[in-house]
C-alpha cells in the first residue's frame, strides 16, 4: 500500500491581493506585478495547499524542452526549465500558465510525478516526451502513467496565422482545427492528448476550460498584461508542513 495520495490542484483569478491587471490571484512573479503581492500570494497558495511555502517548487519557464529532476525544496525557481519531476514526497511541483498547458503527469506506483509547461513551442518542439523521458528514468512506465491537461486556450478561440498551424502540426499531430470564426486554429490539448496516448500513457484527463473564454481564468491573449494560474502536483503524506 503506498505511503502517499496523487494530489492536483488549479486556481483562479480570485482570492489573491494583486492589484489590476493582475486581479487577483496572480502567481507569476515574471510578469510586472508588485513581488509583494505576488509573494503573499504565493504563501497563501502554499497555506491552503497544507504545506510549507518552501515545499513549493516553481520554475524560471522559458519555452524549452528542458526537464530537471527536483530533489528537495530549493529557494529560487528552477532555472531555465519548463518541466520538473520528482520522486519526493510531499514536494509540491508548480506550473504556470495563463493560455499555455499545464501538463501534470503522475506514476503513483513508482512515486514520480512531474510539471510540465507545453505552450506552443515548448509542445511543437517536444517537451511532453521530455517528460516522459525523464520519468521513465526514474522508473516510471508509460502504461501506468495517468495525465492531466488543465485549462488553456481552446481550439475554438486560439486562432493563427495558416503556416503557423501548418508548422505546428507537422511537429505535434491533431493539434490543428478551425476555430468558432472558421479560421485556422491550435487545440494545443487535443495534439498533447493524442501524443500522449501514442506513447502509450494509460489514461489522459483535461480540465475543459478555456482560458481565453473564461473570465475566472487568466488569459494572455485576451488581455495583457496579465497574472498567471498555477496547476500543482504532489506526492502527499499529510507531512507537507513540516
Amino acid at each position: 500500500m503506498s505511503d502517499f495520495t496523487v494530489r492536483r490542484a488549479v486556481t483562479t483569478r480570485a482570492g489573491g491581493v494583486s492589484a489590476a491587471p493582475y486581479d487577483s490571484f496572480n502567481l507569476g512573479d515574471h510578469v510586472g506585478d508588485d513581488p509583494v503581492a505576488v509573494a503573499a500570494n504565493r504563501e497563501r497558495l502554499a497555506r491552503d495547499l497544507g504545506a510549507a511555502p518552501e515545499r513549493v517548487v516553481w520554475m524560471e519557464q522559458l519555452h524549452t524542452r528542458t526537464v530537471t529532476v527536483v530533489d528537495g525544496p530549493v529557494t529560487e525557481p528552477v532555472p531555465a526549465t519548463d518541466g520538473i519531476v520528482t520522486t519526493q514526497r510531499d514536494l509540491i511541483l508548480a506550473v504556470l500558465t495563463a493560455d499555455c498547458v499545464p501538463v501534470l503527469l503522475s506514476d503513483d506506483e513508482a512515486g514520480v510525478v512531474a510539471a510540465v509547461h507545453a505552450g506552443r513551442v515548448g509542445a511543437r518542439v517536444g517537451i511532453v516526451p521530455e517528460a516522459l523521458r525523464v520519468m521513465i528514468g526514474l522508473g516510471a512506465r508509460p502504461e501506468r502513467i495517468g495525465a492531466f491537461l488543465g485549462p488553456a486556450a481552446s481550439g475554438e478561440r486560439y486562432e493563427v496565422p495558416v503556416a503557423m498551424q501548418a508548422d505546428v502540426e507537422k511537429h505535434l499531430p491533431g493539434s490543428a482545427c478551425r476555430t468558432s470564426k472558421g479560421t485556422p486554429g491550435l487545440d494545443l490539448r487535443a495534439g498533447i492528448r493524442r501524443q500522449l496516448l501514442d506513447a502509450g500513457v494509460a489514461a489522459v484527463g483535461m480540465d475543459p476550460r478555456c482560458t481565453i473564454g473564461d473570465p475566472s481564468l487568466f488569459s494572455h491573449r485576451r488581455g495583457a498584461p496579465t497574472g498567471r494560474l498555477a496547476s500543482v502536483i504532489w506526492m502527499d503524506t499529510g507531512q507537507a508542513s513540516r
